[in-house]
């Protein structure tokens, strides 16, 4: 078919439609739609009928063009409410516009007509392909077929070879006698039924497996991907694959499964959480077309023995493309010894994706292997944490290869699910998967430098966990310039240095986007007092060396490797109160140890409650000491990469003012050298009387410790007086000429500067905790900014920041802070304050979150801008100005802006509006017009403002709209801006707790 055009009417599309169709006298089309047996039609047949009524019409026309067909004459005019279109159309006319509906439809019309009905019971004769679920296979086919019609349906289509969809919601095992139901045996039948049929598309595990067993002739259409696939895996999801099943892609998830047998056809397996059951899975394991092999969290054999069938078969795929194998315990060096049998024959050497994490026995020359056979088409590589060395890029720099189509590297690879599972290790095991406990990645700065002298075309970096990363700027050389990195990733590799980080970004020519996460945090506090480096642990006072517990090896680590899988896969804002989380995880005789101990030692309590401690040498006899938390101790876990903290019972304390009664929970009394006692907020409450009341219980109880701190009150020492320490500044400076955005969460720096940044497009800071400012030297097109869950942001500083900008862009600002914000005084400072945009603020009160006025607003707010610069450059509108002047002339509310407010609810949560923007109210009120879409979930009764509902989708559909309005201001002679800036403030934080939210 050929032609196809849609005119359509008012009211957009509720009204008349007129379809027009053209045949060209092509028999080829014919025999695709699978009607072979009807009567050609020798010249072009040109159909004209109405679809839908004229409700939403204007008046109509009394008479319409005529149907002509086969060279008729046309009848006479007569009133289109009489003429019946569709009955002057030929079977094969109805066949052909059959192709294109679902089969839902073309079953409805069966009752509309009598020729209707002749032309479906045609189209169903001699079809060949059949969809039930209209070519969505992630949907299920239409609800309400028992046996009987199912099999009813399947004999009207005797000709059907290939049947797609056959998704159903539920089946029964088997029939019962007297109860009409849908059941597997129901569908067998009636698949028997079609003599032709050589397909079959589902996602029905029984079912396919029943199909294998009576009907192995039938091919098993598109990607079988099972539905209702869950870890732990659910009983009820088994299947038995038989050996030369006719299949060519398999995705299993959360199934039980026996073996993986010879299957000649199959060119894709997809496994996931598959629990293989029999003792030798892969005995016959031979996929000789496979071309995508992976292999993840499945549980099988535990002796690596096993699994030598597996890489044996791979080895034989010679097509295969994408190998990805995680938590499969393979023997080690047994991928080395296949690849040096299998080279000659191809095996492995088309591999495109290389993917190992979390592979127990797995050793760098089987990865080396891998990726030297497949240097040729190598373009991407997942490296697990036990392989990333500098080892295994020395080995390959030697080997003097090119990898011209190399492009992405995965440093530190942890699967998704071990990051984001609350399992513990040992349940994952519990659960038939291997034993596995990965350490961080060890490559080193001379490795980095090694990764772009070996791939030098690479454009994508992610780097996981890696402690040992010091310099950045060391990793390039003569040798290697990183020259097309266009994305950096970066995880928890805080021994990165910030000022050596910026100097790197500065000198990548290509760089586009950078990620960081869980970088660069914070140094503990008092880390300058008492002669640690950056909370690193590097650079320890002799006091702590000498208390340092030397039994701390990996024995005692793995005792807390999972202590706190929830607080590192889900971070909170504040994430320095590392130490904290360990005392809270104590037991209560092990926390009335710590708070005993922690009295033995001379500490300081700073006026928002964080603790900062030092042991005195008395200690050294409990063999305790203050040991802050050493990056390269950290573990990954089941649950990732994971915190290991040491078991000691004195914790460093760092802490916010909101923490602070945390804070006393561990401290029973401190007296400075003046004598006075320190008053707590709770104590401030209680008179003066319970003040000496315990001030006497604490001589009698703990005389010693009194008369101890009495002794060394007049010594001058780094921990004798009380500090009030502010946050360490790390700043972040940006610099480069094809940057286009920053992604930052959980960072530690406190400052971020765009220095120099022309391309620079978006910030997203999430959940960092001591970021505070925001400098935009040179970056004059950043137009989107989004701060979520900063708790320390000053927000005065970094709007103000923004809206000096040159008023190049539009600018969206949104914000989730986590303190009161006082909305009248921003407000006032915004709409009063010097800057060129037109501003508009939403206070948003959605909780959970609703981030629909969000995207709305991105939306609508570039509608405004275009109506004010189609005005100023073409329609010479005055352009408003915000000098120094005019801010004397409008000391007072409004400031010289016409301000008014829009409020509202949106699903059930009020959300408000104050703005200045001009054309905002008219364009809202307006009625649609005929290009407004009415395929959206809402309507702007329930959000912010929808333009394409409306159907204003230029600026010149928008002008018509507003003349009026356009006309009264130019009169007035005010002034529009020709850019606005929209600032979304969303208030579900404010309380200081982070409430969880998919979107962030």
């Amino acid at each position: 078919m050929r032609g196809r055009k849609r005119k359509r009417g008012g009211g957009g599309g509720r009204g008349k439609c007129l379809w027009v169709f053209s045949f060209p006298p092509n028999h080829s089309n014919r025999r695709r739609a699978g009607v072979g047996t009807l009567n050609s039609v020798n010249q072009e047949e040109i159909c004209y009928f109405d679809t839908g009524d004229n409700t939403a019409m204007g008046p109509r026309k009394k008479s319409v063009k005529t149907c002509l067909l086969n060279n008729e004459i046309p009848e006479e005019i007569i009133p289109d409410e009489t003429k019946d279109y569709m009955n002057q159309l030929s079977h094969e006319v109805l066949c052909h516009i059959f192709r294109y509906l679902p089969l839902q439809d073309i079953m409805c019309m069966e009752c509309l007509s009598r020729k209707l009905k002749e032309a479906v019971t045609l189209y169903l004769r001699v079809v060949r392909v059949v969809d039930l679920c209209a070519g969505r296979w992630w949907e299920y086919m239409p609800s309400g077929f028992t046996d009987s019609s199912f099999l009813t349906l399947l004999k009207k289509m005797p000709d059907v070879e290939q049947l797609y969809g056959l998704h159903p919601r539920y089946l029964e095992r088997r029939r019962v006698r007297g109860h009409e139901a849908f059941s597997i045996p129901g569908v067998l039948e009636a698949l028997q039924a079609c003599p032709n049929l050589v397909g079959v598309e589902t996602s029905h595990l029984e079912l396919v497996e029943s199909i294998w067993t009576y009907m192995p002739h039938v091919h098993i259409l598109g990607k079988f991907r099972n539905r209702n696939g869950a870890f732990p895996i659910p009983p009820e999801n088994k299947l038995k694959i038989p050996i030369g099943a006719k299949i060519q892609t398999l995705h299993l998830v959360g199934v039980n499964v026996p073996e993986i047998p010879c299957i000649p056809m199959l060119r894709h397996l997809y496994m996931k959480w598959v629990r293989l059951t029999k003792p030798q899975p892969f005995k016959d394991f031979l996929c000789i077309s496979l071309r995508t092999f992976v292999m993840r969290n499945c549980a099988g054999p535990t002796n690596s023995l096993k699994y030598v069938p597996l890489v044996t078969g791979l080895a034989s795929a010679r097509n295969l493309e994408h190998l990805e194998m995680v938590r499969v315990p393979f023997l080690g060096g047994l991928i080395q010894h296949v690849v040096e049998d299998s080279w000659r024959s191809g095996g492995f050497r088309n591999l495109h994706t290389i993917v190992l994490g979390a592979c127990k026995n797995a050793l760098e020359v089987d990865l080396g292997y891998l990726i030297i056979t497949a240097a040729r088409r190598l373009h991407e590589v997942r490296i697990q944490p036990s392989l990333t060395k500098d080892g295994v890029f020395s080995a390959l720099k030697m080997a003097e290869l090119e990898f011209p189509q190399f492009e992405t590297l995965h440093l530190g690879y942890v699967d998704e699910f071990l990051l984001q599972s609350r399992m513990a290790n040992a349940d994952l095991v519990k659960y038939g998967l291997a034993d596995v406990v990965e350490n961080p990645g060890i490559i080193t700065d001379i490795g980095m430098k090694a990764v772009n002298e070996v791939f030098s075309c690479i454009k994508y970096l992610a780097i996981y966990n890696c402690p040992h990363l010091h310099n950045p700027y060391s990793w390039i050389s003569d040798h290697s310039r990183w020259t097309r990195l266009v994305d950096i990733n970066l995880v928890r590799c805080h021994a990165l240095k910030l000022d050596s980080f910026g100097q790197f970004i500065e000198l990548l020519p290509s760089l586009e986007f950078i990620s960081l996460d869980q970088m660069f945090r914070e140094p503990p506090k008092g880390c300058a007092r008492v002669g640690l480096s950056a909370g690193t642990g590097i650079g320890v006072s002799s006091a702590l060396v000498s208390n340092q517990n030397s039994n701390n090896d990996n024995d005692n680590n793995a005792q807390n490797n999972n202590a706190n899988i929830h607080d590192n896969n889900h971070h909170h804002p504040d994430d320095s109160d590392e130490e904290n989380d360990f005392r809270q995880d104590l037991q209560p005789g092990e926390q009335q140890f710590a708070a005993d101990a922690l009295n033995e030692m001379e500490d300081i309590v700073q006026e928002d409650g964080e603790v900062v401690a030092e042991s005195e040498n008395e200690t050294s006899a409990q063999n305790q000491a203050v040991i802050p938390v050493d990056v390269d101790e950290e573990q990954a876990g089941p649950s990732g990469l994971q915190r290991v903290v040491k078991p000691t019972p004195i914790t460093v304390h760092d802490s916010e003012s909101d923490d602070e009664e945390d804070s006393l929970e561990l401290q029973e009394v401190w007296i400075p050298k003046n004598g006075a006692r320190r008053y707590s907020e709770r104590e401030e409450k209680i008179g003066e009387s319970v003040q000496s009341r315990e001030l006497s219980e604490v001589a009698k109880t703990k005389p010693r410790h009194a008369i101890k701190r009495k002794r060394t009150a007049d010594k001058s020492t780094s921990t004798s007086d009380p500090v009030i320490e502010d946050d360490h500044v790390q700043v972040l400076v940006l610099k480069s000429k094809n940057l286009v955005g920053v992604t930052m969460t959980n960072c530690g720096i406190t400052d971020l500067v765009l220095k120099d940044c022309p391309k620079m497009m978006f910030i997203h800071a999430t959940r960092c905790r001591v970021l505070k400012h925001l400098k935009v030297e040179n970056a004059p097109i950043v137009n989107r900014f989004d701060y979520a869950q900063c708790k320390k942001l000053n927000m005065d500083q970094v709007l103000d920041q923004i809206l000096r900008m040159p008023p190049e862009r539009n600018r969206i600002i949104y914000l989730r802070p986590m303190q009161q914000v006082d909305t009248l005084t921003l407000e006032q400072k915004l709409f009063s304050g010097p800057y060129p945009y037109h501003i508009c603020i939403i206070h948003e009160f959605s909780n959970p979150p609703n981030v629909r006025n969000k995207v709305r607003i991105r939306s609508w707010m570039d509608t405004i801008a275009n109506i004010n610069q189609e005005l100023i450059k073409y329609e010479f509108f005055p352009e408003a100005t915000r000098s120094e002047e005019d801010l004397k002339k409008y000391p007072k509310y409004p400031w010289g802006r016409e301000i008014y407010t829009l409020e509202g609810i949106v699903d059930g949560a009020p959300y408000s509006m104050i703005s200045d923007f001009p054309w905002l109210r008219s364009l809202r009120a307006a009625e649609p017009n005929s290009f407004a879409r009415y395929d959206f979930e809402d309507d702007e009764e329930s959000t912010i403002y929808a333009p394409r509902r409306k159907g204003q989708l230029s600026a010149d559909i928008c002008m018509e709209t507003i003349g009026e309005e356009i006309s009264e201001m130019r009169q007035m002679k005010k002034g529009v801006f020709q850019r606005v800036v929209a600032i979304f403030i969303h208030y579900c934080d404010v309380n200081g707790e982070p409430v969880e939210d998919d979107y962030i």
